[in-house]
This record gives structure tokens, sequence and C-alpha cells, in this order.
């Protein structure tokens, strides 16, 4: 997506009276990322941590964004199975389809998406669904470009706060903490707004036009 896209994004929003909805997925495992801490000094803080490093589950987010509205959060997890089981260790297609559902309905207005080129994003079905559906518009960041996605920014602030350098017991605390830092955020919409701010991107509405 390049400038000439992004000016057409702003007009689509604009003329629909539309939500900007940026959307991203992330892993999340057991093993939780580390950040400072205090300490005695010359004693290392150590934290056992349980079971393997393996991704259990992945969230998919959007960031949603409109004039005069308070920004949204609206996100939906989902638990891996034994991928060695034939369980699927990624988002369908259909994952997808009911998360734009899900937040049309919330929103109550249309939605103009922005995302990656992430392969399912391009699934044939999801197209169809999407090319079939006059409540949403689609554009993709350019490849290698998630400095553009405020979600990007979504993620950093979980594993900073509720995540970092917590000895989850199983799986379900893991899940519930993720819950919990994202209904913080959820409730914070001054950093939603402030994951926008990093990408350097705004929202901007069009002059009037003198009649």
């Amino acid at each position: 997506m390049g400038e000439g896209d992004l000016a057409a994004g702003g007009r689509s929003v604009a003329a629909l009276d539309a939500w900007l909805c940026f959307e991203d997925e992330a892993g999340f495992s057991m093993t939780p990322p580390t950040s400072r801490t205090w300490a005695r000094r010359g004693h290392t803080p150590l934290i056992r941590v349980r079971g393997r490093s393996q991704r259990r589950f992945s969230i998919a987010a959007l960031a949603c964004y409109k004039h005069g509205e308070r920004s949204r959060l609206i996100y939906r997890p989902k638990r891996h199975v034994d991928h060695k089981r034939g369980g699927r260790r990624s988002f369908t297609w259909t994952d997808y389809r009911d998360l734009l559902i899900a937040a049309h309905q919330q929103l109550g207005a249309p939605i103009v998406l922005v995302w990656d080129n992430l392969n399912v994003h391009k699934d044939r079905r999801l197209r169809q669904f999407i090319d079939t559906r006059d409540w949403i518009t689609c554009y993709f960041l350019p490849a290698y470009a998630p400095d553009l996605n405020p979600v990007e920014g979504i993620w950093s602030l979980l594993r900073r706060s509720s995540q970092a350098n917590t000895a989850f017991t199983d799986p379900d605390h893991l899940m519930s903490t993720l819950r919990h830092g994202l209904r913080q955020i959820q409730y914070r919409s001054h950093l939603i707004d402030g994951c926008l701010a990093e990408t350097g991107l705004t929202l901007t509405t069009p002059r009037r036009q003198r009649q």
C-alpha cells in the first residue's frame, strides 16, 4: 500500500463514516519475556518456567480508530492443540472472518481494514467474503512494514507489562494473564492512540469544499 493507497484509504474512511481498523496477530508461550527488576546486589533473580517454550496461544487483534470516537481494541485468542496430532498452529480464514463480523457488530459502522500480506489474509475464500460485504473495505500494508501497524505497539505493551517476568503455572494462567493485560489496554484508549502515534500515521479529515 503506497502513498496513493493511503490517501485513497483516508477518503474511504471519511466517505463511509467508517472505522479505520489495523489488524495483526502474535503468538505467546509459557516462557515469558524478561525485563529489568529489583534484586539484592550479587543475587540475580531467577524465574523457573513450567512447560516447554512452544507457542501455546495466538491472539488476533484490531486497533480501531474513528474521529470523535474513543479508540477501541478488539481481539480474539486461539489456543493451539498438539500440532503433532494434526492441530493447526495459526488462525484460519474462518477465524479472521468471524473476527471481522464481531468487530462490525461491536463498532456498528463500516470498517476500512488494513493488514499485512500474510498468506491467509489473501485466501481466496476470505477475499470472496470481504468482496461481497459492502461494510468492509480492505487495504494491504507494504511488505515488511510492521512499523506502520499500531497493533505491534499493543503487543509491546502487553509483553512489557502483564506478561514480563511472570512464571506461568499452566496454560490457563497464561491465558488469564493475557486477557487481563488486554482488558487494561482496552480501558485506556490513550494507550491505543499512542500506538498509532508511534507509527507516524495520523487521522486526518478532508477539508470541506466551499459551496
